[in-house]
């Protein structure tokens, strides 16, 4: 269902401030439609096959690490790491490369992530396809921390290892601590919990692959680190900003791509999300889970993505 793997255009390194600098590419055609990818975690990055997603002869598809993610620098960072800047990395690097307007994709905490900056700029997104819905509430938080283990208790067990008995009345405090630790021998157990955590409940089936990469360090660190981040501080978002501020971005089109079966993000949540919005179709893929590498999932997004070609083409 990808089309073939390609190499950028065009990469990049934008400064956001004294710290943090933004790893960026395009692929596709140079004078293609614009189409910006929002990759999960936080603190995951893009993979090449992200790029294959977008049809190269029609799309100009832009990519980029969010702060302290993948290639951008320094790797794991949290000072000035937010939601809110986030937001403002997105808007300097389409004003960077000269967008005026762009089709928004995002997954997981890419969805929230589209939507904050969606209802941040309305003016300059032209629709938007989301995958796997997050809502960065409380109740999503806890969900993912103690949750799903309803569905995966022998993660959930190998997941709570690390913390000692007497302090596991908060698992998400008591991880952050870890993580946020300087000695190697405190942070590196946790993050491998963390990440094989994550791992083994993304997909409806476990896959070998995906529970091996989420068990390197070089991968689970930033994302176990950054994900505790923003969870300990509630995304930085208002309680039920994303649905409360769906008004500003009620007319423009939407898909909702949700897994029927997924565990880290459970489908009520995009129910919730497509209620407010009557504009956004709601897609609920059977037999599949949270990864978008699912071939169920896959599928409809391509397919979303080769229905936007219509619509964006008149």
């Amino acid at each position: 269902m990808l089309y073939p793997a390609l190499t950028p255009f065009a990469s990049g390194m934008l400064p956001l401030d004294a710290l943090h600098q933004m790893y960026w590419e395009q692929c596709g055609r140079p004078d293609g439609f614009p189409v910006l990818f929002l990759h999960g975690g936080p603190g995951d990055g893009c993979s090449p096959m992200c790029r294959q997603l977008f049809d190269p002869g029609f799309y100009r598809a832009v990519l980029f690490d969010q702060r302290g993610a993948g290639r951008s620098i320094p790797r794991g960072e949290l000072r000035d790491n937010n939601t809110p800047l986030l937001v403002a990395d997105i808007e300097r690097l389409r004003e960077q490369l000269g967008i005026e307007r762009w089709l928004v994709l995002g997954g997981s905490w890419g969805s929230t992530l589209a939507l904050a900056y969606a209802q941040a700029h309305p003016d300059r997104v032209c629709g938007l396809i989301l995958r796997g819905v997050f809502l960065g509430r409380a109740a999503d938080i806890d969900w993912f921390v103690h949750g799903m283990r309803q569905f995966f208790p022998e993660a959930w067990q190998r997941y709570i290892q690390p913390i000692p008995e007497l302090e596991r009345s908060d698992l998400l405090a008591a991880y952050y601590q870890r993580l946020t630790h300087s000695d190697p021998s405190v942070f590196l157990p946790a993050c491998h919990a963390w990440g094989g955590y994550e791992a083994n409940c993304v997909s409806l089936v476990p896959q070998r692959e995906t529970i091996e990469r989420g068990g390197n360090e070089y991968i689970a660190l930033p994302l176990a680190r950054i994900e505790a981040h923003y969870f300990v501080h509630h995304c930085f978002l208002r309680p039920n900003q994303l649905i409360e501020d769906i008004d500003r971005i009620a007319h423009l089109p939407a898909c909702i791509v949700q897994g029927r079966y997924d565990v880290i993000c459970p489908p009520a949540g995009a129910y919730e999300l497509s209620q407010a919005w009557p504009k956004a179709e709601l897609c609920l893929v059977e037999s599949a889970g949270h990864s978008m590498w699912e071939p169920a999932i896959l599928g409809v997004v391509i397919d979303r993505l080769e229905r936007f070609k219509r619509f964006l083409s008149r």
